[in-house]
């Protein structure tokens, strides 16, 4: 699946040399990195397509064998379980086999339907119960 974010308008600021970008969930400004933008552009994105911002969390640390770890956006259905997961990378990352076994390691505690791994170019998803790839992001109708 490709997206399309060239509409993605971030806030960016610069103090004491350093860039920032605004984050509308979490309301605070971030050291600005490729990362860091395609988290930002894909909330943005997500949020045009009707997803609830409401029930986005970001980086929320996750137990999972011995370390912790923070997928980068888990998306969750009204009744608060996780609904779809999504790991973002730069976009110079190429998502391949070791992207995708990070996705799949933390949709493995999450146990979100449906998982995503992006750089911002490309957007993989993936439906656990079908064992499938899908073209398209799953609609929301929770």
């Amino acid at each position: 699946m490709i997206v399309d974010l060239t509409d993605f308008q971030p806030i960016i600021l610069k103090k004491e040399g350093t860039l920032y970008i605004v984050d509308s969930i979490r309301r605070k400004e971030l050291v600005l990195t490729p990362e860091e933008w395609v988290r930002q552009a894909i909330i943005d994105y997500l949020v045009k397509m009707g997803f609830p911002a409401s029930l986005m969390q970001l980086e929320r640390g996750i137990a999972y064998p011995h370390r912790q770890k923070r997928p980068d956006v888990i998306l969750y259905d009204r009744e608060g379980k996780p609904f779809l997961l999504i790991e973002c990378k730069a976009p110079y990352i190429t998502l391949d086999e070791r992207t995708l076994s990070q996705a799949l390691a933390y949709n493995w505690v999450v146990q979100a339907p449906y998982f995503a791994l992006t750089n911002g170019t490309t957007f993989w998803v993936y439906d656990v119960a079908e064992k499938r790839w899908i073209a398209d992001l799953p609609a929301w109708e929770h």
